[in-house]
C-alpha cells in the first residue's frame, strides 16, 4: 500500500469560535479513531502555529537560522496525518472525512517509493 500525506492547511490569524473548534477536536478524534481500526493509520500531528517556527539553512557550509515559517503567506500547515491507503481514490476519500472533521482544506499527497535495500 502507499502512504500519502494529509496536510491540512489553515489560514493564519482566522480562528473559529470555541464551539466549533470543541466540535472539531471531537470530529478529529472520531476519525482518527476510523482511521486506526481500519489499519489506515501511520502517524497524525498538529502543529503550533507557524509563528513559532524556525528555518534552517546551510549555504557554504554555514547554517543560518531565520525565525518564522518558510513561507510568507497567511495559509500555513497546521497538522496532518499519514496514512496508508491502496490507491489515491482512497486517500482522496480519506482526506475527506480528514476534511470534514478538522473544518479546514487538506491536501493529499503519495510519497515517494524508497528504493529496495540493496
Amino acid at each position: 500500500m502507499t502512504q500519502y500525506l494529509l496536510a491540512v492547511h489553515t489560514v493564519e490569524g482566522e480562528v473559529a469560535p470555541p464551539e466549533v473548534m470543541e466540535q472539531a477536536y471531537k470530529d478529529v478524534d472520531a476519525f482518527n479513531s476510523e482511521l486506526r481500526a481500519t489499519g489506515a493509520w501511520v502517524f497524525a500531528g498538529g502543529l503550533h502555529p507557524a509563528d513559532t517556527a524556525t528555518v534552517v539553512r546551510v549555504k557554504d557550509g554555514d547554517v543560518v537560522t531565520t525565525d518564522g515559517p518558510f513561507a510568507e503567506t497567511k495559509e500555513q500547515l497546521g497538522g496532518f496525518w499519514v496514512i496508508e491507503a491502496p490507491d489515491l481514490d482512497a486517500a482522496l476519500a480519506w482526506a475527506a472525512k480528514g476534511a470534514a472533521a478538522c473544518k479546514q482544506a487538506v491536501e493529499v499527497r503519495p510519497f515517494q517509493e524508497m528504493p529496495e535495500d540493496q
